[in-house]
């Protein structure tokens, strides 16, 4: 049953993904671009959740954390950039 759990979750991961691409490769705006962008960070945190589970070995969670912080300042960064360029619609 874990394993059918397991399989559920990494294609829904993956599904999402998909998705995430399709948004950062054809979004209308750079705002959309940015918030896949950021989704797609969460996903990726997701997967090393999901790995650590799997494996046991505590340090993939470290490696989502720290993703997780650098995707926060990144997305913070992006955010303060795309304010100046006025996307009034």
């Amino acid at each position: 049953m874990p394993e059918t759990i397991y399989n559920l979750a990494c294609g829904a991961l993956l599904v999402c993904c998909g998705m995430c691409l399709y948004r950062i490769g054809l979004g209308p705006t750079a705002p959309d671009r940015a918030v896949a962008i950021d989704i797609l960070g969460i996903v990726v945190v997701c997967f090393t959740a999901l790995l650590s589970l799997r494996t046991g070995l505590s340090y993939y969670l470290n490696i989502g954390i720290a993703w997780a912080i650098l995707s926060f300042v990144g997305t913070i960064a992006l955010a303060k950039h795309l304010e100046g360029k006025g996307f009034d619609e």
